[in-house]
């Protein structure tokens, strides 16, 4: 025998409604008892009461959580929930009584007979317990989702961290600088000098931008020039490389920190380079669109299983998840691998 499926949603929602309405004419017409057809009309009208309440009052509370949120803005957030809410459960009792009075085959004007405005306080006194308990519900959700974000969000800034140190301070890649910078010092002194600048210039930025949350993009910049300096001089003329002018780079735009080191890594790590065939690195800024491109050529090599988990742009796209709502995009051709990076701003 198959198991048995929950219910729907929907379906529960329904359900919960009926069983409402049902408690709530038995409570406010006792009378009725006696009466089925007075009983089934008064329990048609709660149950239209009850469901058109909780769509307006469920309907409204999406619409404002679209565009007025608790976190933004919660005294303006209050104050609209409670004229929302009211208005449109008035119209629906409006609706519904309106309804009632033309059934009865009664004039429209009794609607605003003091009989008729008397019978509105009961229904906007559900309507105030309803809409109490859904916005107050709405409020604790969000209050939730918010520290579960900044849990993931603390959780997967720590693994890019630990990430970004490891491939930085990777002994592979202080092997390879020390063994560039030996062979500069025998044949030029001056470029020595310079090497190492940039290197403890590389090394101040990762251990200074670890702890924050967003850096200026004219210092990720000038950080991928001084990366990409130390790369060219281990690959020569194998790797090229393009960036825009820092000066040029608008003071509020931020980024990640270590995003574009992230991508620069990642393509000189999986694409071969060679004199011949040289591994081209451009990075282009469009101020307009607050975008940042990475393009490189793609020629991919044979990576060992320890030279790549897979776990660097996934984890990069979850850091700006929780930073914007603009996606960052994949781009792959048969010649060029390119990521565009949405570029935050800060006043």
């Amino acid at each position: 025998m198959p198991p048995l499926r929950a219910p729907r949603p929907w379906l529960r929602l329904l359900l919960l409604l009926l069983t409402v309405s049902a408690a709530i004419s038995l409570l406010t017409c006792l009378r009725c008892l006696d009466n089925p057809q007075e009983l089934l009309l008064n329990f048609v009208l709660t149950t239209v009461y009850t469901v058109g309440l909780w769509l307006a009052n469920g309907y409204s509370l999406d619409w404002l959580d679209r565009y007025v949120g608790w976190k933004q803005a919660p005294a303006k957030r209050m104050v609209l929930t409670l004229v929302v809410s009211l208005v449109g459960s008035l119209v629906v009792i409006m609706l519904v009584r309106l309804g009632y009075i033309l059934y009865r085959q009664q004039s429209p004007a009794r609607l605003f007979s003091a009989q008729y405005i008397d019978g509105y306080v009961f229904p906007l006194v559900i309507t105030v317990i309803c809409s109490l308990f859904m916005h107050s519900r709405s409020f604790l959700l969000g209050w939730r989702e918010a520290l579960v974000r900044n849990e993931r969000l603390q959780k997967e800034m720590a693994l890019a961290e630990t990430a970004s140190l490891r491939q930085q301070l990777d002994p592979h890649f202080m092997f390879n600088a020390l063994n560039a910078l030996t062979s500069l010092v025998e044949e030029e002194p001056k470029l020595a000098v310079r090497f190492i600048r940039q290197l403890s210039q590389v090394y101040r930025y990762v251990l200074d931008a670890r702890q924050r949350e967003v850096v200026p993009l004219a210092d990720e910049l000038e950080f991928a020039r001084s990366y990409l300096f130390l790369q060219h001089i281990r690959y020569g003329e194998a790797l090229r490389f393009e960036l825009p002018e820092s000066r040029e780079i608008p003071a509020h735009f931020v980024v990640p920190p270590l995003s574009l080191q992230l991508l620069l890594e990642n393509a000189l790590k999986h694409n071969a380079a060679s004199v011949s065939q040289p591994l081209y690195l451009r990075i282009e800024l469009d101020a307009a669109a607050k975008t940042l491109q990475v393009r490189n050529t793609l020629r991919l090599r044979r990576l060992g299983p320890d030279e790549s988990m897979g776990i660097g742009l996934p984890n990069l796209t979850a850091r700006y998840a929780h930073l914007t709502a603009e996606p960052v995009q994949v781009a792959r051709t048969a010649a060029e691998f390119v990521v565009t990076l949405p570029v935050l701003s800060v006043v």
